[in-house]
């Protein structure tokens, strides 16, 4: 999967599990480890693990996969890290206290949501 695709299908699964306040910079110009960083919010521990799972097994389905989840035994802030994608879920105090989006201030943003996406495979969980 492309990875603009790729970026865009993880931002619309975190959409369909109510991720809040979805954000996908493009970091390409910026650092060198990844083209994409997307940020959302989950209201809760449980909501965070709830859109990590989706992503994991739905992107997995789809033939895309990452390292080792960090911070899924808080649940506070997660990374999934996709290689070109990288994939930050945070509670609201931490998505606050970090303030990601300052980082990437200046990034342009992807329009996730008029991209185009292969058919993502339901998975029964």
């Amino acid at each position: 999967m492309e990875t603009r695709v790729l970026a865009a299908a993880a931002a619309h699964l975190a959409d369909e599990k109510k991720a809040v306040d979805i954000r996908v910079f493009d970091v390409e110009d910026r650092i060198k480890v990844a083209d994409y960083f997307l940020v959302c919010t989950g209201t809760s521990r449980p909501h965070v693990r709830a859109i990590i799972d989706e992503l994991h097994i739905r992107l997995k389905a789809a033939g895309a996969h990452h390292s080792r989840a960090e911070g899924m035994d808080t649940g506070w802030w997660v990374l999934l890290d996709y290689g070109d994608v990288v994939v930050h879920v945070l509670q609201p105090d931490a998505r606050e206290f970090y303030s990601l989006e300052e980082l990437y201030e200046g990034c342009e943003e992807l329009n996730w949501q008029e991209i185009a996406l292969p058919e993502l495979p339901e998975v029964a969980q």
